[in-house]
């Protein structure tokens, strides 16, 4: 914006005549029809048509849009339109909220549903999210406008297993047996983390140590769900009798 006072050569508290004196002197040396220059002739008629209306140079002292703000009819909508953003939105935007939770492996397996407790502008809410079956420990999930409009960022951690180990999307436990299961071969039952009960069987001759492998009934993953592992260990029976101990010195020795 120009500064008409400057422009006139007069001080801000200058007299309505003090203004009337500076523009004459001015517009005589810069008038056109004298060898003056036009453009600056026209910044002198400018700057005195503002500074000598008592009106307007209240205005301009005082900027109001058509002297120091936007012009007249601009449209911030259009501004914020062209960068695909809604002002209202951008006024009303609230703060992320954030909550960890604890969850268990059968959790992760199944995901599903979970309410969660929230305060929110000092009001408890509950609030039902929607666990991602497969997720990792230390996973962000962003849950947008669920929470009275705002969003909701969940940290998930896992609690330990007591009985399976996770390994990407395998989940893996020992089973122990007798010795002569591995050897004469049997089936038993075992239930995975989410309770449901799965039959396995163990060939004749197995080796302690060895693993029996359940496709698919492991955790969901980006490429299909992992397996189900189970290593087994030898427990030999309990008391061994002297009948025992006579037939596999007999064994040994043929």
């Amino acid at each position: 914006m120009n500064d008409y006072y400057n422009i006139l050569g007069v001080e801000r508290t200058a007299s309505a005549d003090d203004i009337k004196r500076a523009y004459r002197k001015l517009a005589s040396l810069h008038h056109p029809d004298k060898g003056g220059d036009t453009s600056k002739f026209q910044e002198i008629q400018s700057a005195y048509a503002v500074l000598s209306d008592p009106a307007k140079r209240q205005q301009y002292d005082n900027p109001q849009p058509q002297f120091g703000g936007m012009p007249d009819g601009f449209d911030f909508n259009a501004i914020f339109n062209i960068f695909g953003l809604d002002p209202r939105q951008q006024q009303q935007r609230r703060p992320n909220l954030r909550v960890s939770i604890w969850i268990g492996l059968a959790d992760v397996i199944t995901g599903g549903p979970r309410t969660v407790n929230l305060v929110i502008d000092n009001v408890s809410s509950n609030v039902e999210i929607n666990i991602p079956a497969g997720i990792n420990d230390n996973d962000n999930i962003r849950y947008q406008g669920i929470a009275n409009g705002q969003d909701l960022i969940v940290n998930y951690r896992i609690k330990p297993d007591t009985k399976w180990l996770r390994e990407g999307t395998n989940i893996i436990t020992d089973h122990i047996i007798d010795v002569w299961d591995l050897v004469l071969g049997c089936e038993f039952v075992i239930q995975e983390p989410t309770g449901r009960s799965l039959t396995l069987t163990v060939p004749p001759k197995t080796q302690p140590g060895s693993m029996l492998r359940a496709r698919a009934q492991g955790i969901p993953g980006k490429f299909g769900p992992g397996d189900l592992l189970v290593r087994l260990q030898a427990r030999f029976i309990n008391p061994i009798s002297d009948d025992l101990v006579e037939a596999v010195r007999k064994t040994r020795n043929l």
